[in-house]
This record gives structure tokens, sequence and C-alpha cells, in this order.
């Protein structure tokens, strides 16, 4: 299994992006193309005391780099030669079977959908973090690619966080909540009204609306909203998570009491760590692309990355992007053919 990996997005390209996937090849069983500007990978792995390619790793060059604050759309026109542009041509073509970035969210997105592709049918891509809860985690769709959705547009992305969890994370039959600011189901705007209607008529597990608090509880395994409301939900957990961790430092290392404690529950504090800590996935998938597309953090470490790699293969496996294709039918409402391609 080949990986396409953008060596040049993120704030720790490109060193952190190619250690992470040397680790990911050397630990896991995939390779990894390289897709940036040749010298710099190149002094990153001879930093390394390499004298040439680790096994399973290979370079293609890409002498443009798509900047954060850049237009998504313009730069993906106009940068024919960015490692965005040439890793999302390289998969479209076959020459590797997914493609991870910590670059531009925008210019991904931009780019996948003129490139890549979206699955026929699938109204509009959507961004699927994959977040924790008092339970095993559910996944947020969309969190950011769609500030504004209609209703079919949330229904398509119930189906698409309910295949992601059975076929990737292994969970039958997933609970799909709506995420609104009450449980009635006359709660929220339009939008909510009429995607709750939906989904209560879909084959769908739809357990009903959601409120913010009660997703973290553990009540659903799929999240489903728009790409503005997602994003606020999600940059409020992670800001709380964030203070959490911080506050729970401060109050364990604040005298040599608090300190011995800290070391009687240095296990169990570990543990939550590790929960909370984003690291730990690497990669948010972009549901309804016709190859698999990641989007990773734009501040991951090469741990991050490599976890991101290790979850792109992941999707390989899974056939998430058939399962969409072979299941596209139930997903629509109407018919716009002019807004299939």
């Amino acid at each position: 299994m080949k990986i396409i990996v953008d060596a040049m997005g993120g704030d720790n390209a490109p060193d952190e992006i190619v250690l992470g996937s040397i680790a990911a090849v050397k630990e896991n069983n995939v390779e990894v193309t390289l897709v940036g500007k040749g010298e710099d990978i190149l002094r990153v792995i001879e930093s390394k005391g390499l004298r040439e390619l680790p096994t399973g790793i290979e370079i293609v060059n890409a002498s443009e780099v798509i900047e954060i604050e850049e237009d998504p759309a313009s730069a993906i026109r106009e940068k024919k030669d960015s490692s965005i542009n040439i890793g999302l041509t390289l998969l479209r073509d076959g020459q590797g079977d997914a493609f991870v970035s910590a670059g531009s969210t925008g210019a991904i997105l931009s780019g996948a959908t003129l490139i890549v592709k979206r699955i026929r049918g699938i109204r509009r891509a959507a961004l699927a973090p994959f977040l924790p809860n008092k339970k095993s985690g559910f996944v947020l769709i969309d969190c950011g690619a769609n500030a504004e959705c209609t209703p079919e547009y949330l229904l398509q992305f119930a189906y698409m966080g309910s295949f992601y969890m059975e076929d990737v994370h292994n969970v039958k039959s997933p609970r799909v909540g709506l995420l609104n600011n009450g449980a009635e189901a006359t709660k929220g705007t339009e939008l909510q009204q009429e995607t709750y209607k939906l989904l209560r008529n879909s084959d769908l597990n739809f357990t009903g609306n959601v409120e913010a608090k009660d997703a973290m509880e553990g009540i659903c395994d799929v999240l489903v909203t728009d790409g503005f409301t997602g994003n606020v939900f999600l940059k409020a957990v992670e800001g709380t998570a964030s203070l959490i961790m911080s506050e729970l430092k401060n109050v364990f290392y604040s005298n040599a009491i608090t300190q011995l404690s800290a070391l009687l529950v240095k296990g169990k504090l570990k543990g939550l760590k590790k929960k909370m800590n984003p690291d730990s996935i690497g990669g948010t998938a972009l549901l309804g692309i016709s190859k698999p597309v990641l989007k990773a953090h734009g501040s991951s470490n090469a741990i991050a990355f490599q976890n991101a790699i290790i979850h792109a293969a992941k999707e390989v496996e899974s056939g998430i992007a058939n399962r969409l294709q072979d299941n596209i039918k139930k997903m629509r409402v109407t018919v716009d053919k002019t807004d299939e391609n």
C-alpha cells in the first residue's frame, strides 16, 4: 500500500512530516511517496545520518508550496506544481492509495474536489474528525468544510459518518445524533428541523437531537451538523481539553504533597493525556471524495503524522469510498445534475 504525503504542508514541514513518514514505513506495512521540494526533503533525511532513501520511501519533486494565507481555489488553479496539486494528481492517476497533508484545509478541499473529484451523487465532501468522549469516541461531521448546508447535505453527512464508523472504527449499527440546542424534535432552525425529519425516516440508527454537552457523554457515535457549527464545537472541545490538562498539571505540581499524589496516579494521567491528545489519531478524514484524502493537524509533529499515515492506510483497507458509492441511492433526496460533479 502506498500513501502519498504532502511534505511541505503544516507548521513543522518538512522536518516532522519526513520523520513521521520514515517511522510509518519502518513500523507499518506501507510505502510513502513524499511530495515537495526534493532538496529540503533530502536535507531532513541526511540530518538523520541516512545517505540514501530508506526502503519504502520515494520523492516526487514539487517546486511550489500553497501557503496558509492564500486563497485556496486560486492557489489550486495557479500553483500547478504545488505539493498539494502534484500529490492529489498522483492519487487521481492511481500512483498511490491515499493522500495526507497538514497544509491549508481550504486548498486540500478545493484540490480534492477539483482533481480527485467527489463520488458521483455526493453533494459536498465533509471533514470528519474522531473525538474522544466518556466511551470510545465519536465522529463529528462536518467540522468546517461546509459553512452553509441543506438538509440533504446533512443527511449525506449522516450516512457517510455512519459508514465510516462501521468500516474504519468497527462500530456496529452506529448511533447517529443531530447536534442541536435541545433534545426535542421541534428544536433548532429550519435546517435542523427538516434534517431531523429526513434522519427519522432513513434506515440509519438515528437517536434524535443531541446537545453539545451530551455528545461528550457518549450517547451517539456520529454527530451530524453543518460545518460552521461543527467547527465552533470542535474548537470549544479542543480548548476545553487543553485547559483541563493544563489545570491538572498546575494542581499536581503545585507543591511536594501534590507531586507525590501525581506519582500515585501517574498511569491514569498518562491514559487521560493520550485520550485527549489529537496526535493519537493524527488525521481527519475528508469523506465524499472518490479516494481517501486526510487532513492532518497543521501543528502535527512526527508522531501525529505517523498516526495520520496509519489512519490513511486503515481507510484504504476499509474500502469506505466504495461503500459510499454503493449506497448513493439511499443518500439522495433530490436530483440536481448541475451539482453532481
